[in-house]
């Protein structure tokens, strides 16, 4: 048991909050653009989710490597770990949400806001897609992108 509550206080240290401030500013970043993307370009949503995640990310890179992880490894190393990460992260989370969601949707005919059921579908599913990139984030940059190096 203690290991337990020794690891779970070593997950939610400040890093973890630092990384949540971090997540707030890249949502209103990325998340922002995806939603714009999708809503008024009509953009699909892969193509809208994957730009704002693009921009999104290049945000995150700094704050995180800087703010959050206080990384300071040089060179192109951390960022192809970082880029990985997010690519991982991305295809997992939206592979599994757009699918899911879509089908949950149309399924049901679940709609709200007057939208089309497709339209809420592709909403909802980058929503979706969001919290669950999120969770998938946040342990592989702490865990492989910005890992503490042994001492």
């Amino acid at each position: 048991m203690d290991k337990i509550i020794e690891f779970t206080k070593q997950f939610f240290d400040i890093k973890f909050w630092k990384f949540i401030l971090v997540g707030i500013v890249n949502t209103l970043v990325g998340n922002g653009l995806q939603f714009v993307f999708f809503n008024f370009c009509s953009m699909n949503e892969w193509s809208s989710s994957a730009i704002g995640y693009i921009i999104g990310s290049v945000v995150s890179y700094f704050l995180n490597k800087y703010f959050t992880f206080k990384n300071s490894e040089k060179g192109w190393k951390p960022v192809l770990k970082f880029a990985l990460n997010i690519a991982i992260c991305y295809t997992i989370a939206y592979g599994i949400a757009i699918p899911v969601v879509k089908w949950l949707c149309n399924a049901n005919s679940w709609t709200m806001f007057g939208w089309s059921v497709e339209t809420f579908a592709g909403n909802f599913s980058m929503l979706v897609g969001a919290c669950l990139f999120v969770a998938f984030n946040y342990i592989g940059q702490r865990f492989f992108a910005f890992k503490e190096k042994e001492q």
